[in-house]
């Protein structure tokens, strides 16, 4: 591993484990807890909802068809609830902005990654949040303000409305590149899934890897790669020069799927098969989706 740094264009952050200390098989458990309450409070069946939900997301984790991540959950979702007399999309929002927000009261921020954060956008270098894009954009800024950050420090979030696929599908971070207008190697990728972080490196990424939660699923080197404590990786910050050449007009929205795969194309180092990379992806959201809330069933 060669400890100096590139000339980076822009910086990507992954979120849950990474800027977010978290326990995502215990987040997900009350999350799911949450929903069930809230939609039975409101004359909703939560087992039957939950069943629906999980069964979108899951959608949002296989499919490849060029529909955004939204539109594959609400296919999915809609067809499961039928004709049920509501108006889903408000009462989600009014669900995140509430109960969902409140999730977040008991987590300790690391002030370090607040730190580093502030350190590189004072340095001029567009940020990326390249989380899991599951979740609508309101949760994401929910789920930055638990960690103690700015969403406005950011140029692009990830969330299930501007992304067409997920972690650590090529084309996932091939979007990411086509949004920045950079190559690969313009690019830092801070993490802490050895997978579905890490993947963003056979387009020629640069990658640092947190190991404050470290998730490892399968076996990799670290020593191949910059790696450190959430301290650590502030400090990496600090080090580095303000940025030379930063990505100009990042763009937020959706990325026009032949945008995308010209990106990965033009990346592309061959060394991530696309169908071992979906394969993990349906394995990874299967394994959080286990999480069981009272009276919910499995999907």
């Amino acid at each position: 591993m060669d400890p100096t740094p590139r000339a980076y264009r822009a910086i990507c952050f992954d979120l849950d484990g990474t800027l977010l200390p978290m326990d995502l098989d215990v987040f997900m458990g009350r999350y799911f807890a949450a929903l069930y309450d809230f939609m039975e409070a409101r004359g909703i069946e939560g087992g039957p909802f939950l069943e629906a939900l999980k069964a979108g997301t899951r959608a949002m984790a296989v499919h490849d068809d060029g529909r955004t991540n939204a539109e594959a959950f609400w296919d999915t979702f809609t067809d499961l609830m039928g004709d049920a007399d509501v108006d889903w999309e408000p009462l989600l929002t009014e669900f995140y902005d509430g109960p969902f927000a409140a999730l977040g009261a008991d987590v300790e921020p690391n002030p370090a990654a607040a730190a580093a954060i502030e350190t590189l956008a004072a340095k001029g270098y567009p940020l990326l949040l390249t989380t899991m894009p599951m979740f609508p954009p309101t949760a994401v800024r929910h789920r930055l303000a638990w960690a103690g950050i700015r969403p406005e420090a950011f140029a692009r979030l990830t969330h299930y409305e501007n992304s067409r696929t997920v972690k650590p599908r090529p084309l996932y971070y091939a979007e990411n590149l086509a949004a920045a207008g950079v190559d690969g190697a313009d690019v830092l990728m801070v993490g802490n899934n050895t997978v579905e972080d890490l993947s963003f490196m056979h387009l020629g990424a640069d990658g640092y890897l947190v190991t404050d939660w470290l998730l490892d699923p399968a076996g990799f080197d670290l020593a191949s790669v910059k790696h450190g404590t959430m301290a650590d990786f502030a400090a990496f910050a600090a080090a580095l020069p303000p940025c030379a050449n930063p990505a100009a007009a990042v763009k937020t929205g959706p990325i026009d799927p032949a945008e995308a795969e010209a990106a990965r194309a033009a990346n592309d180092g061959g060394s991530l098969d696309g169908t071992r990379a979906a394969a993990h992806a349906a394995a990874a959201t299967d394994d959080v989706l286990a999480a069981q809330a009272p009276g919910s069933q499995e999907v």
